[in-house]
């Protein structure tokens, strides 16, 4: 028996191998997004207010959160403007008890929310010594531990209908740490980790819950104003990414339901082959790319 299902899994094992190398080529068809109702946090700007736009344009009712009211109308000034479905709600996700309200409030005005896509995020960049006790927990609660207030509150209905789709954003300093960083490659690395073991809760769990997709984004630099100073050695090879361009690539990723995506896509092949060689020899590769963030004035 033992013979048998060693057998069985090589074929498996197999079968996959030969689909993902074929997806390489073919790529999965894109779902549509229309009438899914959609909430973004970090939506005043950004990433988040490119990614919603995309989403509006195609057909989704995007639900925009943030705490900079001017910023977030102006989302959903944008969205309608195109005729899309836009409504906007300030929440500040570090807190459990506003997140649960937000839930409540939205299904009660717009309906169930059936993607979530947790966006928001700081990056507080310095030597580690030189963050104070506030700035380090302030990173934590929207960076990460914001992800899970929002996923207990959105997932169960997700569960009750076994359909939906959560996304978050980590970073490339979320699977490599980086100097001035500290806080923030341990909250993306958090991420990581987070997104990785709810979705195997799931797909573990006795009950089917196969219509909930995971989608977890590693972006490189992106030209959103979080980064002040950043350092690029190789500017033609490795160029930093408009917020345009990564809100592209996201929603395409959301779209083709991958479940991790490295933007610009390319980095996902450099991680793999840096992670199957030896610690110092993938250190020599990083010190010669030399790209990274200087410190902001503090």
């Amino acid at each position: 028996m033992v013979v048998l299902e060693v057998i069985i899994l090589d074929l498996k094992m197999m079968f996959s191998l030969i689909k993902a190398i074929f997806e390489v080529f073919v790529l999965p068809k894109l779902k549509s997004v229309e009438n899914e109702i959609i909430l973004i946090t970090g939506t005043g700007h950004g990433m988040g207010r490119e990614v919603a736009l995309r989403l509006g344009r195609l057909g989704g009712k995007v639900i925009c959160v943030d705490i900079n009211k001017k910023g977030n109308q102006e989302t959903v000034d944008l969205i309608r403007k195109e005729s899309g479905k836009a409504y906007r709600y300030e929440c500040d996700v570090t807190n459990r008890e506003a997140v649960l309200e937000l839930k409540e409030k939205v299904c009660r005005e717009v309906g169930e929310v059936t993607m979530l896509i947790n966006n928001a995020g700081i990056m507080p960049c310095k030597p580690f010594l030189a963050h104070s006790a506030a700035e380090i927990r302030a990173v934590f609660e929207l960076n990460i531990i914001a992800h899970h207030w929002t996923c207990q509150a959105f997932l169960p209905s997700m569960m009750e209908r076994n359909h939906g789709h959560i996304v978050a954003m980590s970073s490339m300093a979320g699977v490599m740490g980086l100097r001035n960083l500290v806080p923030y490659c341990a909250t993306k690395y958090g991420v990581r980790g987070f997104m990785e073991s709810l979705s195997e809760e799931l797909r573990e769990h006795p009950k089917d819950y196969s219509g909930i997709k995971f989608t977890t984004i590693f972006p490189y630099i992106v030209d959103t104003g979080l980064a002040k100073n950043p350092r690029v050695k190789f500017t033609n090879l490795m160029k930093i990414v408009s917020p345009q361009d990564a809100a592209d690539q996201i929603v395409d990723s959301i779209r083709r339901n991958y479940f991790s995506n490295t933007i610009p896509k390319s980095m996902h092949y450099n991680v793999m082959i840096a992670s199957a060689l030896p610690r110092n020899v993938g250190l020599l590769a990083k010190d010669f790319v030399d790209t990274g963030l200087d410190p902001h004035p503090y």
